[in-house]
């Protein structure tokens, strides 16, 4: 059930602690004689499987985090928790797959088979958590849902259909299933969610969930970008809609485009693997490694093909001593990009994560592996995954740990303190981290842990 508050702020877990004790089997109070017998120690949670748990931190008075008692007490003596700084335990039993961060607002999906398998919290004056009626007038929709909310989705099939991914964007949200194609919801006022524009729409209480189609093949990757989307088919084909003033859409013109476009340029011919997007610069990942890039580059992030602070078409970017692209990741004025050896390289704008003095380049510059924990009793950790948020970086290594870096813009970090982190900083997590969704100024967690 859904939430408000007239107090939430418009703007966009406590760590538990835990140790297992030991109980020796022989420990009876009388005297005994000695034996040959050795005691028996167990350990609690030994035979244990890791269980998925969801660990969220940053703002909290969006709402984002699903923890209604930060924004409106529940007790007297408590007051409100406006800032989460470091990781806090979501109470949710469903297991959760996929996760994204938008502008202030969040969804979380499970990829089961179970009739609800989508839900959200935090900002929804644009219905970008879908349609959350309020308690005490069933027309009416909640602007703010602050605890995790069913989302549900116009399926053919509930129970059948699972959801594969999802994606936030500022004030619009895209779901990928298996089987019945990708649905958007929210702000559509530039085109972003794959369907007409129409003048003066009003978004606050909309029913509307549209399903897009149009594509050359099944999607199996979205992007929000922040006005903007991207999808990826299983042909390698990039399709875009939506805000193109900076060029982001790669369609060859600053327009709006209300409808998926396949993406050309130098993609023409092209297996692409991955997309990513955040703010308004746009990258794609090939099947053989190269990175391609169009959108904003005002911030040098495409400086190594253009001299401009636009480009409306993808343009491979040659990028010298990096390796074979795995994975790139694109915030608002910085972008990182992981090799296939595990090795982040970054460049733009930025906290980059190379210390106060490197706040700016046009050419990758890799951040030294010491800084992810590899040493001499460690010589093969390598990062698996990255992730942008607007201002801040995180990346996972192989060994399930989380680093992240960046802008600590309200406590987003998880690192226990305001302040910006200028190196990859280990973010204390009880559990092996699965993935991480980076927003504006909260993050949330997907953890395998035993507690």
């Amino acid at each position: 059930m859904a939430l408000s508050c007239s107090r939430v702020c418009g703007r966009y877990g406590l760590l538990q602690n835990c140790r297992g004790f030991a109980t020796a089997g022989n420990s009876a109070p009388k005297r005994r004689e000695p034996t040959d017998e050795k005691p028996v120690f167990q350990y609690v949670g030994e035979h244990r499987r890791p269980q998925e748990k969801v660990f969220v931190w940053g703002f909290t008075y969006t709402g984002a985090l699903g923890i209604p008692s930060f924004v409106v007490p529940d007790s007297g003596r408590k007051k409100p928790r406006r800032y989460q700084l470091t990781p806090y335990r979501l109470d949710t039993e469903q297991k959760i797959s996929s996760v994204s961060c938008g502008y202030g607002f969040t969804l979380l999906a499970s990829n089961t088979k179970d009739l609800t398998k989508l839900w959200g919290m935090g900002l929804n004056r644009d219905s970008q958590l879908g349609f959350q009626r309020t308690q005490h007038d069933r027309n009416k929709s909640y602007d703010y849902v602050l605890e995790p909310s069913p989302v549900s989705l116009p399926l053919s099939n509930p129970q059948e259909t699972r959801i594969l991914q999802v994606s936030c964007g500022r004030a619009h949200s895209l779901v990928l299933t298996d089987s019945e194609g990708v649905f958007s919801m929210g702000n559509n006022a530039y085109g972003q969610c794959g369907r007409k524009i129409v003048e003066d729409e009003v978004y606050s209480g909309s029913h509307l969930i549209h399903k897009i189609e149009g594509f050359d093949s099944r999607v199996i990757q979205v992007a929000c970008g922040q006005d903007h989307s991207l999808f990826l088919t299983e042909r390698g084909s990039v399709y875009a809609c939506g805000w193109g003033a900076d060029g982001q859409t790669g369609l060859g013109h600053h327009d709006k485009a209300a409808l998926p476009v396949p993406v050309r340029g130098d993609l023409t011919g092209v297996r692409i693997q991955q997309v990513s997007t955040y703010g308004d610069c746009s990258l794609a990942v090939s099947s053989d490694g190269q990175l391609f890039g169009w959108g904003n580059s005002e911030y040098l992030q495409l400086a190594s093909v253009t001299e401009t602070t636009q480009i409306n078409s993808p343009r491979l970017l040659p990028l010298k001593r990096v390796g074979k692209v795995k994975q790139a990741a694109c915030g608002g004025t910085q972008v990182a990009v992981l090799n296939e050896e595990g090795e982040v390289f970054v460049w733009g704008y930025g906290i980059l994560g190379k210390g106060p003095n490197l706040s700016e380049s046009e050419i990758p510059e890799k951040i030294p592996p010491t800084l992810f924990g590899r040493s001499e009793f460690n010589p093969t950790v390598k990062i698996s995954y990255i992730r942008c948020g607007l201002t801040n970086f995180a990346a996972i290594t192989d060994h399930g740990q989380l680093f992240v870096w960046g802008k600590n813009l309200r406590g987003c970090l998880g690192i226990g303190k305001k302040d910006d982190q200028y190196f990859p900083w280990r973010v204390t997590v009880p559990g092996h981290v699965v993935d991480v969704a980076c927003g504006v100024d909260h993050m949330v967690a997907l953890v395998k842990s035993i507690i």
